[in-house]
């Protein structure tokens, strides 16, 4: 059976088959309803059911409270329905200007850059074209069924290979690969483009870019988007890793500071050991955007990287820094692991 669903505020329409979730027949219909994870850990997704049910499959409880449930939200990601739906939620602009498709690709590098980090290089096939909003990611078809999502980590506008950053979790059905049989010249299927974590462009606010890990990934997509369009927006960066080494482009970064005067960058390490020498930020990396930005009620934030960092900003920032719960953007970065607990 096949039923229809009314967002509001936009009165945009579009038709909902039994056994698929809101979200995914959103997307095929082209209609921008916000999301990241696509698996009910992020939250990106939620909105409000303002007439007809839906039943939830599995999803974080941090990403949907039982009181959240009770008040009638809902994770469109995770909701299927059996009747006609009315809901309340954001469609984001642009977010479905390039057509999702899948698409062959060839390893043509695997750069170590820390321990546990390569800089996967992906060449395209001579007759495509991957267009995308800097920010967005892509998915990986593997055995089984099985995905796995990478953000691109540059800009669209170069034209050429897609770069990501992929930190090996061990045990990982994927990443496990990467970092041991994988080599160039190997061909990996993919479709994307996909989320709707990329810049507002008409919005001419101060951006705040939150990173942990390889969140860095889309961010740095996002710095060479708006060097490439010539942005005057004022732009911080702060990038947080556990020990100095999981900054793995903090000369990248610092070369950005010197040379773009809009740019700033704020790196900060939670857990410096003695042989680090580290001179710089300590702490919670988005503690270090409170304690130098009090006030966030003019700024967007972009966050990526470990949902726990992710939801710790949104709330905090919020609630103590006063900034608009609609100018927090996030892509929380999550494992297997994550889904598990």
């Amino acid at each position: 059976m096949t039923f229809q669903v009314t967002v509001q505020p936009s009165g945009q329409q579009f038709s909902c088959e039994a056994d698929e979730t809101v979200l995914a027949a959103a997307i095929r219909a082209g209609v921008g309803l916000p999301y990241g994870c696509k698996n009910g850990a992020c939250g990106s997704c939620k909105g409000k059911v303002v007439s007809g049910s839906v039943q939830h499959k599995a999803h974080q409880e941090r990403a949907l409270t039982p009181d959240e449930a009770a008040a009638g939200y809902s994770l469109f990601c995770c909701a299927t329905t059996g009747a006609d739906l009315v809901i309340e939620a954001r469609v984001v602009a642009g977010s479905s200007d390039y057509p999702i498709k899948k698409m062959p690709s060839r390893v043509t590098t695997i750069e170590k850059v820390a321990p546990d980090v390569v800089v996967l290089t992906l060449q395209l096939p001579a007759a495509e074209r991957l267009n995308y909003r800097a920010g967005q990611y892509i998915e990986f078809m593997l055995r089984d069924g099985k995905r796995r999502s990478y953000s691109m980590a540059n800009a669209p506008q170069d034209g050429g290979p897609v770069t990501l950053h992929i930190r090996h979790l061990p045990g990982g059905l994927f990443t496990d690969q990467v970092f041991s049989t994988l080599k160039e010249r190997d061909i990996l299927r993919f479709e994307g483009p996909m989320g709707t974590f990329f810049l507002r462009d008409d919005s001419d606010k101060p951006v705040v870019l939150l990173a942990s890990g390889t969140g860095f990934a889309p961010l740095k997509a996002i710095v060479e988007h708006m060097i490439h369009t010539q942005s005057a927006r004022p732009v911080t960066l702060y990038w947080g890793g556990r020990r100095p080494q999981d900054l793995y482009m903090d000369a990248l970064c610092r070369q950005w500071a010197l040379e773009l005067p809009q740019f700033s960058y704020v790196p900060v390490i939670s857990n410096a050991q003695e042989e680090d020498r580290w001179q710089g930020r300590t702490g919670f990396v988005h503690q270090a955007v409170m304690a130098d930005l009090p006030d966030l009620s003019g700024h967007q934030v972009y966050a990526c990287g470990a949902p726990v960092m992710v939801e710790a900003a949104r709330h905090d920032f919020v609630q103590q820094c006063q900034l608009p719960e609609d100018e927090f953007y996030a892509d929380a970065f999550t494992t297997e692991a994550d889904l598990a607990k």
